[in-house]
């Protein structure tokens, strides 16, 4: 039986995946296919007992559903109790379907090479950050100061995951100047979204890592900013790419090669933006 994959979210229609992992199945010579599926609201677990009758072999997860997924599971993995989310479902051998979170480990990936105990300063308090502040936490740093519009939010997230600190932004951008990797994880600067900056970047550090996991647009006006000054600055293509290219990994056990994959995405959204 052929194998078929899928990603189910609402909306779906933006989705790279289907064009990512499709491009990756031929290049492997992996006779399968990997479809978007949109799931109304309230159809979630109908949905869910549908891929698994119909022989799906494994799926993503998109919003809103990170969360809502879980019951409907055999079984969640550590990277996703840890976070509590699921981007990424695995059918075992004994049929089981398991979720894993492969979010924040994908973004770990795209970062490149980082200073040794970097001072880390997370812009956000939602899902994404939660992700990767587990996923620092794993990798070993602890570094990590958290800082939202709703402050009450950053100290939950704080307190969840039991690691760090919540600051308030007006401190964060006063002393911008002690962060080695500055992340951005709201939805402020994508397409039409609210474009304005969490913080202003004109305290940063010389070479300071600045990134952004918003992927479309390219270049946001966070990163745009950040080009005025003397630091490093990475797009969320790299986290795209990297979490869907573990999940590729979970479900056929090869590596595909994300950095060509990055590439191609960049062309697919009509621009030439290379981090930097």
């Amino acid at each position: 039986m052929k194998k078929w994959f899928a990603v189910i979210g609402n909306p779906i229609s933006h989705s790279l995946s289907p064009f990512m992992h499709e491009a990756w199945l031929k290049e492997s010579n992996i006779d399968a296919s990997y479809i978007p599926i949109l799931v109304e609201e309230g159809k979630l677990e109908e949905a869910v007992k549908g891929l698994k009758l119909l022989g799906c072999s494994g799926w993503n997860v998109t919003v809103p559903y990170k969360k809502e997924i879980i019951p409907f599971l055999d079984e969640i993995d550590d990277s996703a109790k840890g976070i509590g989310a699921v981007n990424t479902v695995v059918k075992s051998e004994d049929n089981r379907f398991i979720g894993y979170n492969t979010d924040g480990l994908g973004f770990i990936q795209s970062l490149g090479p980082i200073p040794s105990k970097p001072l880390v300063l997370l812009l956000g308090a939602g899902g994404a950050s939660r992700g990767i502040a587990h996923a620092l936490k794993q990798s070993g740093i602890s570094n990590i100061f958290i800082a939202n519009r709703t402050h009450a939010n950053a100290e939950r997230l704080v307190n969840d995951l039991k690691i760090g600190q919540a600051i308030e932004l007006q401190e964060a951008e006063g002393r911008l100047y002690d962060f080695d990797i500055i992340i951005q994880t709201t939805p402020q600067g994508m397409k039409n979204q609210e474009n304005t900056l969490p913080i202003h970047l004109h305290k940063i550090k010389e070479h300071a890592i600045v990134a952004d996991i918003v992927y479309n647009p390219l270049v946001t006006p966070f990163l745009e900013e950040a080009t005025k000054y003397n630091v490093r600055t990475i797009n969320g293509l790299g986290m795209l790419v990297h979490q869907g290219a573990i999940a590729f990994s979970y479900w056929n056990g090869i590596k595909p090669n994300s950095d060509k994959m990055v590439e191609r995405l960049t062309e697919q959204l009509g621009g030439n933006y290379v981090n930097r």
